[in-house]
């Protein structure tokens, strides 16, 4: 009588361990591909949303302590996102490697380029902390900025460089991860991370209880905490045989061959990147020039384009982990409608949004402002962008799937060529259009997004990009 129930609790251990045994090793490369899309792509849409909540609560405490120290941080702010996108970039090389790897069904390969993933990461951490240490001051006063806005700015960007192994690790592990076909993991992991910098974070600037009051650098400090705690938890579920990918280093060497490959897959998507924040920086300052309200409106149009792009970010990266893993299972086409599905779906939701924001605008700029010239502007602001967010699913799904695919320089000359060749200088000349004005430089942005999305759509329906060898 005593050994019935064991027995049960054993057989339910077993058959628990044999499901997550299965999710495991679940081949993307078989199956419903909407399926698989969406299945790959709500856990990185959750893990993108969790890592926008840290910076938004941030500026909320950075605020509290005075104009300066919004500025410094913001200023300091957008270097670290030039940084990150190169960082990004570069990881993306080793990601295309690892999918492609999976799909061939070769594990050993998979394994040493992410492995060899982890000595770029360590000399990029390095090479980013003697910038910190020594450079910080300087990038902010080649800016122009006032001496306590440097200072306070020095203080946080010296941080984020010196601490940025931890975030490294973290972005490290979560794409090697990912680009296995593991997206659960990363989820769980910016969920412990981003809810503990969200509590740690305010504590750190104000001195809350045991902790120290550390003003602008406490921000930094938790962000460091956090993410080294992500990194630790994502490097011991791949040594621990946690995720698809069981990584060891016995007998590791350096593999330059290897590295050679993933810095040229990731060198463009790098450029990329960096040049979509410095674009920005240069549109924002074209907009300053039509006033505060403008560059408020501006702003929060921003917010809400970084909310709603993020399902088609999620399905664009589930996308390129489909197009590497079934171009390395030699299934070309299925990789091509990989691509054309998500882009499909995020057209119809964004289609779908459009609707409503036409109509919504103004209520949607309240809840970021009770200005009515900020209401008014960013209203209107959201209506235009409407013509580029009909076509924006194919400029966030098609080059996240050639990145995927390895085939990250047509991406890149797209993004130069349309925000360089066309977003910038209409930008400057638009506004002079009479009765355009400030929207002018939203209509310029509309346009760098059409032009971006008729290229991918051209370069993508060639299919060059499938015969890529990695």
């Amino acid at each position: 009588m005593t050994t019935q129930p064991k027995n049960e609790n054993s057989s339910s251990s077993v058959t628990a361990k044999a499901n997550h045994n299965s999710k495991l090793n679940r081949d993307w490369t078989q199956g419903s591909i909407s399926g698989n899309l969406l299945t790959l792509a709500w856990p990185i849409i959750i893990s993108s949303s969790l890592n926008m909540l840290g910076p938004t609560f941030d500026a909320i405490w950075v605020g509290r302590l005075g104009a300066d120290a919004v500025a410094g941080v913001g200023v300091a702010g957008i270097i670290v996102g030039v940084v990150n996108s190169i960082l990004m970039g570069i990881f993306s090389g080793m990601g295309a490697l690892i999918s492609r790897s999976i799909g061939a069904g070769d594990k050993e390969a998979a394994v040493n380029a992410a492995r060899q993933g982890f000595v770029v990461g360590i000399f990029l951490s390095i090479l980013m902390a003697v910038i910190g240490t020594f450079f910080s001051g300087h990038l902010l006063r080649m800016l122009g900025l006032q001496p306590d806005v440097v200072a306070l700015g020095a203080a946080y960007l010296s941080i984020q460089f010196i601490g940025m192994v931890s975030m490294v690790f973290e972005w490290l592990t979560n794409t090697i991860m990912q680009a296995s076909g593991d997206t659960m993991n990363p989820m769980r992991i910016a969920l412990v991370a981003r809810l503990f910098a969200i509590a740690l974070s305010p504590c750190l600037v104000f001195g809350v209880w045991i902790f120290p009051k550390m003003g602008v650098r406490g921000p930094a400090v938790a962000g460091v905490i956090t993410f080294a705690i992500g990194g630790a938890i994502g490097l011991w579920l791949l040594l621990s045989q946690r995720s698809r990918l069981k990584i060891d280093f016995k007998g590791f060497r350096p593999d330059f061959k290897i590295i050679g490959k993933m810095v040229k897959i990731g060198l463009p998507a790098a450029i990329n990147g960096a040049q979509m924040s410095v674009v920005g920086l240069v549109v924002m300052d074209v907009v300053a020039k039509f006033g505060t309200v403008a560059v408020a409106a501006n702003t929060i149009v921003s917010r809400v384009e970084g909310v709603i792009y993020m399902p088609g970010m999620g399905l664009g990266n589930a996308a390129g982990v489909l197009a590497g893993q079934n171009l390395g299972a030699q299934k070309p086409e299925r990789a091509e409608k990989s691509g054309w599905t998500a882009a499909g779906l995020v057209v119809i939701g964004m289609l779908v949004f459009c609707s409503v924001l036409l109509l919504w605008a103004n209520p949607i700029v309240r809840i970021f402002s009770n200005d009515p010239d900020v209401i008014h502007i960013g209203g209107n602001f959201l209506r235009i962008a409407c013509v580029g967010y009909m076509i924006v699913g194919v400029s966030l799904v098609l080059p996240a799937c050639l990145n995927g695919a390895g085939d990250t320089f047509i991406p890149m000359i797209a993004g130069i060529v349309s925000m360089w060749g066309a977003q910038i200088p209409l930008a400057y000349t638009l506004p002079n259009i009479h009765g355009l004005g400030v929207y002018g430089i939203r209509w310029a942005i509309v346009a760098a997004v059409w032009i971006r999305a008729l290229t991918y759509i051209f370069y993508f329906r060639g299919g060059r990009w499938k015969r890529r060898k990695v």
